[in-house]
């Protein structure tokens, strides 16, 4: 007997589990750096930042560069963050609701051409989106709805993603459960309203906060039905913002920074949900 088929199983896997997070840890360290240097960089003042060699920790800490962005006249914040956040949380909203009410009945109901229905819908994951933004553009020109708010939330009320992932999870449920309800008199949407939608928690955060980091920085399908400047998105702006900057690097982290800390507060309020929502979607019952 080799020494290798003597460990213990747990032993094992406490081995995978620690060589796993000594890959891991450095490349996520590594993925990390632009990240902190672009927080770091927008505490530095001009000339700092173009110096040569550059310095990773501010040698004076400053709060200009977002003062000069908050206070400048020709970048009302305040708009392009209420309208990427009216975009963000709308599709938020109506993505779970339609992704976990078509995930539970996929999952739970048998009717005619459901499977076939299924695939489909997941077939269409695989259209890039570039095929389809020249006819949606024309839908949207037909609805009157370029240059709307709108134009960027009734086209996203289907997400094919979201009822895969909410069908996989809804096998987790137990059917004694849906029946019992069924039992005492509750009606079909009372049991997916009551009973199925508390169980989906994990895969509500999951999804709610994906379905809200796409949103928040969706660039290209924005920047063509949106032209005008007062509804268009935070993303937008910030290159607008960046090219208009041309090298003072230091206000553009600054705005960056201002443009990604929503995403970074939705997800420290939602992350313990995240990995039981991934985990469990695989599950079947």
């Amino acid at each position: 007997m080799n020494a290798s088929s003597s460990i213990h199983p747990k032993g094992q896997r406490k081995f995978k589990i620690h060589y796993a997070y000594f890959i891991l840890i450095p490349l996520a360290l590594i993925d990390l750096v632009p990240f902190v240097w672009m927080i770091l960089g927008s505490f530095k003042s001009g000339a700092e930042i173009r110096q040569i060699p550059p310095t990773f920790f501010p040698h004076h800490f400053t709060l200009d560069n977002y003062r000069t962005v908050l206070s400048d006249p020709n970048l009302p914040l305040a708009t392009f963050y209420r309208n990427s956040a009216i975009i963000a949380l709308a599709n938020v909203v109506q993505v779970l609701f339609t992704s976990s009410l078509f995930g539970y009945i996929f999952a739970k109901y048998n009717f005619k051409g459901r499977k076939i229905l299924f695939w489909f819908i997941l077939a269409t994951m695989i259209i890039p989106s570039q095929v389809t933004m020249i006819p949606g553009y024309l839908i949207l020109a037909k609805l009157h709805l370029i240059n709307k708010l709108w134009a960027l939330i009734i086209p996203s009320a289907i997400d094919a993603f979201g009822i895969f992932l909410f069908h996989q999870f809804a096998y987790s449920i137990p059917n004694e459960l849906i029946d019992a309800a069924r039992v005492d008199g509750a009606s079909e949407f009372q049991i997916y309203w009551r009973i199925v939608l508390p169980q989906f928690k994990p895969a509500l955060a999951t999804m709610g906060l994906l379905t809200f980091m796409f949103n928040w920085n969706a660039y290209l399908w924005p920047l063509i039905v949106l032209t005008e400047q007062n509804v268009r998105t935070l993303p937008i702006i910030l290159t607008w913002y960046s090219t208009r900057m041309g090298n003072k690097y230091h206000l553009t982290m600054a705005a960056a920074v201002l443009v990604v800390m929503p995403v970074l507060i939705a997800f420290a309020f939602v992350q313990r949900w995240i990995v039981e929502g991934i985990t469990l979607s695989g599950m079947k019952g």
